[in-house]
């Protein structure tokens, strides 16, 4: 395999703004903030990234505020001038920086992508070279869609029809306290057979078991991350009382998180978000021990734009991702995006992998331009120094 010498990082500070605002237990979002990063060599490649940050600590506590002053004071300068033989090196190169681990995400995917494009090959090909055999990506990546909490149950059901009707087969529904059994009786009672999964954001405590055993009866596919954020040891005692599978989102961050996870029976299923754990590198040595675990793996989203998600979507077609992955369409968030071609979903829920090498898509910089624009406008921080 060719290495690459970085020559040149450019950062580009986005906004775009969402197609439909999306409600979850944090609130409310308008836009979809990001780093992208363009990582130039010294062949004159140019590889895509995108750290996936937002505008307040709510998800996780990076901001693109940390994001931009940990990439242009700390994590690039470490990075330029060096060869690198291949992307598993880059955690190593960033090892004395200490979490801000969606930032050094994007660095790293901007690095992955280049080297897939050094060696003429699709960035779902090249990570299978990190893999033992019979990893070989398939053609595209099972995809569902996700809905933020509505109004109404009625609201929420003609949300739901619309997404069937464009192909979706899995629903993932938001829910916070007060707002789930209700739901989740009046979608079954609607829609018997939908493949179907909650999501809560960490909203409830251990203290809810009896009202969370209440979900057993509606057939789910798994309620994703219903306690704390950063907990493990509570999610393996509520699972004991459960029948429907729980899926760790928040609480995942390193391998040693998950291998905890496991030996205390806290998950059957993990939801793996590459931005959460730091990369593509600690994320195939966690696809690495599902596989061997026979735990339930799927990507997760952070409503990523045209480049994170042509990453997420080579790295969904793998074959131990064994659920749908949280990687919807393009129209369902942005119109436009920044890249071409558009994601666009086809037969048995799927996004096809780009034919290009590595991420495989155009990054459009006119429209990059514009959404930098509206960040320059909506950034809080600015704001509160002009």
């Amino acid at each position: 395999m060719k290495s690459i010498t970085i020559k040149d990082v450019r950062l580009h500070p986005v906004a775009l703004p969402l197609v439909e605002p999306l409600r979850t237990s944090f609130g409310v979002d308008e836009y979809k903030t990001a780093v992208l990063l363009e990582v130039i060599t010294e062949q004159g490649i140019s590889g895509w990234g995108e750290a996936s940050v937002n505008l307040a600590p709510g998800y996780g506590p990076e901001t693109m505020v940390t994001g931009l002053h940990v990439l242009q004071q700390f994590a690039i300068p470490l990075i330029t001038n060096k060869e690198i033989k291949d992307p598993s090196i880059v955690p190593v190169l960033l090892r004395s920086i200490r979490g801000h681990k969606h930032t050094v995400a994007g660095l790293e995917a901007a690095i992955w992508d280049a080297c897939a494009k050094v060696n003429d090959m699709r960035l779902a090909d090249y990570f299978a070279t990190f893999l033992p055999e019979g990893n070989q990506p398939r053609t595209g990546a099972v995809v569902g869609v996700s809905i933020g909490i509505q109004p109404s149950v009625k609201e929420t059901l003609q949300i739901i029809e619309k997404r069937l009707a464009q192909g979706y087969k899995r629903i993932k529904l938001k829910i916070k306290r007060g707002w789930d059994i209700e739901l989740a009786q009046g979608v079954r009672e609607a829609l018997p057979t939908i493949m179907l999964m909650l999501d809560a954001n960490s909203d409830y405590t251990l203290q809810d078991s009896e009202h969370l055993k209440q979900l057993d009866q509606f057939d789910l596919l798994m309620i994703e991350q219903p306690l704390a954020h950063d907990d493990i040891y509570q999610h393996s005692k509520l699972q004991q009382q459960l029948d429907t599978p729980l899926c760790l989102d928040e609480s995942i961050h390193s391998v040693s998180d998950l291998q905890v996870a496991t030996e205390l029976g806290a998950l059957n299923i993990l939801n793996l978000k590459p931005a959460r754990v730091g990369g593509f590198t600690h994320s195939l040595q966690m696809y690495k021990h599902c596989v061997e675990h026979e735990i339930g793996l799927w990507i997760g989203g952070m409503l990523e734009t045209g480049v994170g998600r042509a990453t997420n979507v080579a790295f969904a077609a793998l074959p131990g991702i064994n659920l749908p992955s949280d990687i919807s369409a393009t129209d369902r968030y942005f119109d436009p995006d920044i890249t071409e071609p558009r994601f666009e979903l086809s037969n048995g829920s799927q996004l096809a992998i780009p034919d290009g090498y590595g991420i495989g898509v155009e990054v459009d910089l006119n429209r990059i331009a514009d959404c930098e624009a509206i960040w320059e406008d909506i950034n809080p921080f600015r704001a509160n120094h002009d």
